[in-house]
């Protein structure tokens, strides 16, 4: 009998699946209610309110696994359940349509002053031509984001007779054709745009990607939607543009400090606003419980499941062993991503003195899930990571070699993109720990982690000199340097590390060099 505790309120339909089975005892009481009861705890059910820590996995020691009713896993500590040997679960596409279909009702509300409306006529108030609007058919909606949300509303969009403009690193002009929609840049997409909606993840990269440089971009009059995570849009700049007549108005469910009651974008009559309502249907509610309720019971009967954020269970002895190289790969996907910048058609990973007791076909996984995991709107881990693969059209390639470039071990990627390929290697080495030790060909030597500066440049006297006074010039403290050349003479790299991210300020000023052809930060 397996006992299974749900420690936060969910709906008794989405718990069918547990009450139902015949091998499950569930138990609904709070972790502090539950106390020494979760000694025996099996699986753990939560939604946002339980914080699921290292403190609270050490309480349980028989845990197998921890399922979040939802999409966000904040609440939980995924290293630490990894350290103990518990896979976490979340729904990942429970509320798709949920939110597809509320920022489609909030773009449509935007464009025909309907809530203003409503609350003039509920004040017994009849001033139709107060509130004249825009019809959405032939405009131009600018969709930042492809993943699932954003794929659901270019659907809905070209129903409605919209022309549908997409901006994602990682969506091909294959997806665009079978989507009848248009893959551009984004300075294309913001010229153009009559909406602009975002639906990213939240990350250094789109944090303020709507900025004050950005809405001058803009058409005059354009309107903005975020229905996604708030602070993508910057609500500084997004109010200014608002007053000063460039921007015709805002759908906001999010915000970036919320309950938002001292955003001063709520005063503005041309802002309309939900309380974070994206995923709060009696459907998506019910959705994601259900959801995670079946892959509990799956996964307790011995089955796998489909949506898990970190690795499968395994051994806390087999975890030691694989996480170096596990760290690894994921740190060579995710600074392969942020480099090459391009709708990527083929990943192929070659392993060399890597111990064949390690699933290789995992670490592949791992190192794709790295790749995509800062770059769109939904969760990918290595239980997905091929999948998610797949569904962009993304061929990925495994193979071994005898070759470890003079040490114990080697791993390369390459990553063949749209205009653009770009290959990595590295090594785990004892006492050093990961190391990237090839850029396209360049040699250089460094740990991938934390604040870089990758820099592309011509081998000559007074680059480095450079490089250095302007960063000292701003007080920018660098604390390694790598670099690397194929020849003297010709094209060369940096990699400089930082205590703390570097400013667009000094990445502005470096850039103004004629021997920079090519910067860009990095956070790993």
């Amino acid at each position: 009998m397996f006992k299974i505790l749900v420690a936060d309120a969910i709906k008794p339909e989405g718990l069918a699946p547990l009450h139902e089975a015949p091998n499950v005892e569930v138990i609904q009481k709070s972790v502090q209610e539950a106390g020494e009861e979760l000694q025996n705890i099996d699986a753990l059910l939560v939604r946002s309110e339980t914080k699921v820590t290292d403190e609270l996995f050490a309480a349980m020691p028989k845990i197998k696994i921890v399922a979040r009713a939802g999409v966000g896993i904040d609440n939980i500590d995924v290293t630490a359940a990894t350290k103990h040997g518990v896979v976490v679960i979340n729904a990942p596409d429970g509320n798709t349509i949920s939110t597809a279909e509320h920022t489609f009702a909030m773009m449509a509300s935007l464009v025909r002053n309907i809530p203003q409306a409503h609350s003039s006529v509920k004040n017994k108030e009849w001033k139709r031509s107060a509130f004249t609007g825009t019809e959405l058919f032939g405009k131009t909606l600018g969709i930042v984001g492809m993943g699932r949300i954003g794929t659901e509303l270019a659907k809905r969009a070209k129903v409605f007779g919209m022309n549908v403009l997409v901006y994602d690193p990682f969506f091909s002009e294959e997806r665009a054709k079978q989507l009848n929609v248009k893959a551009s840049a984004l300075e294309e997409l913001l010229a153009e745009a009559d909406i602009i909606t975002v639906h990213t993840p939240l990350t250094k990269e789109t944090k303020g990607l709507i900025n004050e440089k950005n809405i001058g971009l803009c058409k005059k009059g354009v309107y903005f939607l975020n229905c996604a995570r708030g602070g993508i849009i910057d609500e500084d700049a997004l109010y200014n543009a608002i007053i000063n007549k460039h921007a015709g108005g805002a759908a906001l469910d999010v915000f970036v400090e919320e309950p938002p009651f001292s955003n001063k974008l709520l005063e503005l009559d041309e802002v309309i606003v939900t309380p974070h309502l994206g995923a709060s249907t009696r459907e998506a509610q019910l959705n994601v419980a259900s959801q995670v309720a079946q892959e509990v019971i799956q996964y307790l009967n011995g089955n796998p499941v489909s949506n898990s954020i970190n690795l499968p269970a395994i051994s806390k002895e087999i975890f030691q062993k694989i996480q170096p190289f596990y760290l690894l790969v994921k740190q060579m996907g995710s600074l392969a991503s942020q480099l090459t910048k391009r709708a990527v058609l083929e990943l192929s990973v070659t392993y060399a003195g890597v111990p064949e007791e390690f699933e290789k076909s995992l670490l592949t996984k791992v190192l794709v899930a790295g790749f995509f995991k800062r770059m769109i709107d939904t969760p990918v881990n290595e239980v997905n990571a091929l999948l998610v693969a797949r569904e962009r059209g993304v061929t990925i390639g495994e193979k071994s070699s005898e070759n470890t470039y003079g040490y114990a071990n080697s791993i390369s990627l390459s990553v063949k993109a749209e205009n653009r390929n770009f290959e990595i290697r590295g090594a785990y080495i004892d006492h050093y720990g990961p190391r990237i030790l090839s850029l396209n060909g360049f040699n250089i030597d460094f740990s991938p982690e934390g604040n870089l500066l990758y820099i592309q440049h011509t081998d000559k006297p007074g680059v480095i000199g450079y490089v250095g006074k302007v960063l000292g010039d701003l007080d920018v403290n660098i604390a390694t340097m790598q670099v690397g050349r194929k020849q003297a003479g010709g094209e060369a790299i940096m990699a400089l590390t930082f205590d703390k991210p570097i400013s667009s300020q000094a990445v502005e000023k470096l850039s103004e060099s004629e021997d920079i052809t090519f910067l860009h930060t990095i956070h790993l």
